[in-house]
């Protein structure tokens, strides 16, 4: 038996939102309506958009999608096994995938699209501008200006020939932090699901984890908050050269850390981490236990070294690095000495507690 739709009163506030902002011409907050949602339909009016224009789908040139494709290849490879098994989960609500670089322009689709129903044809074909100057209000161009993850139903969408759609969509960060494109789950005329705004970013966070792993790099740092578990699609991921500079991190690494988005210029791991930066390395090659470090914010974070290039002659593992705790521990010891023997000011200075002090030099409180 067909579940009924959970939301069944959304569709008419939905048209009660149109009649404010799209006839009225309104510019109050339409209730149960998204700010960003009337903001994208003022927009589509400030462009001398109409909803009930016909919407051509139109694809870009021959010389732009070979732009497109070349520029979007490492994501559209990142991106290939999850939505490989995105397409299955949602092969059974008559869901599709569309990927889209950062313009809008549709780089990659997946799933159950039925060629025949012109309406998923019109989207899911590689090349389209599913911009909003092209289409209008979408999951598509709402992700990409607003950069977290939206759900759409509907009438929510500007035009009248793109109502019949309802969509989930987050935007996709490439490993310099820069906004790459988004990834998009889209249904014709079926029951609205906001789930799977949840879904959409979940799999945009493993797309960008693959990303993020597959470009050139000496070592990876998983980070997390101290007491909570290491190895998921949530964690903080750095990566690090040879020399301890960061070659790339995922958002999580980046609000962790309150990272530029992007980076204003090149960043080492001892800008970050108040420890010596080779002492990550040596990590990695003695224990694959994570550890608590400092940073310079005076706040601690939970990391696993995890080693994936080979050793070269500037390899930190040739320069003499200590182990992590015992470069901890110097640490701890130098502040002590700096500051006189006073436990509490380099406690104070180090951002941690007495007692780790005593337990980390050996002495009794």
């Amino acid at each position: 038996m067909a579940l009924n739709d959970p939301f069944p009163d959304r569709i008419p506030s939905i048209e009660r939102a149109r009649a404010m902002v799209l006839q009225e011409h309104t510019h109050a907050v339409a209730p149960g309506l998204p700010m960003w949602v009337s903001q994208s339909w003022q927009r589509c009016l400030d462009m001398g958009l109409q909803p009930h224009q016909s919407v051509g789908f139109d694809t870009v040139t021959a010389q732009h999608m070979q732009r497109v494709q070349e520029a979007s290849r490492p994501l559209v490879q990142a991106a290939q096994p999850v939505l490989t098994e995105l397409a299955r989960v949602i092969a059974d609500i008559r869901y599709f995938a569309i990927l889209t670089n950062a313009e809008g322009i549709v780089v990659d689709v997946h799933g159950p699209v039925d060629r025949q129903d012109r309406r998923a044809d019109a989207i899911a074909r590689v090349g389209v501008d599913l911009s909003e100057r092209s289409v209008g209000t979408t999951s598509i161009s709402a992700a990409l200006r607003e950069l977290q993850p939206v759900w759409l139903h509907r009438g929510e969408h500007f035009f009248q020939d793109t109502s019949a759609y309802s969509c989930a969509g987050a935007p996709l960060f490439g490993p310099d932090g820069l906004c790459a494109g988004m990834l998009d789950l889209t249904g014709i005329e079926t029951q609205e699901r906001p789930a799977l705004r949840h879904l959409v970013q979940r799999s945009a966070r493993s797309i960008e984890n693959s990303w993020l792993l597959a470009t050139a790099h000496a070592l990876v740092l998983r980070l997390s908050w101290p007491g909570n578990p290491l190895g998921g699609d949530s964690d903080g991921l750095i990566t690090l050269d040879h020399e301890g500079h960061m070659v790339g991190a995922n958002p999580a690494a980046r609000q962790m850390l309150s990272l530029e988005h992007p980076l204003t210029g090149p960043l080492h791991a001892s800008d970050v981490f108040a420890l010596p930066w080779e002492s990550l390395f040596d990590a990695a090659a003695h224990t694959t236990v994570p550890q608590e470090v400092p940073l310079w914010s005076g706040l601690r974070l939970q990391i696993q070294a995890i080693r994936t290039g080979g050793h070269t002659a500037h390899s930190p593992t040739t320069m003499g690095a200590k182990p992590l705790k015992a470069a901890q521990t110097d640490m701890i010891r130098q502040a002590v000495q700096q500051a006189r023997g006073n436990v509490a000011e380099a406690a104070r200075a180090l951002g941690i507690s007495r007692a780790t002090v005593y337990r980390k030099l050996g002495r009794p409180h």
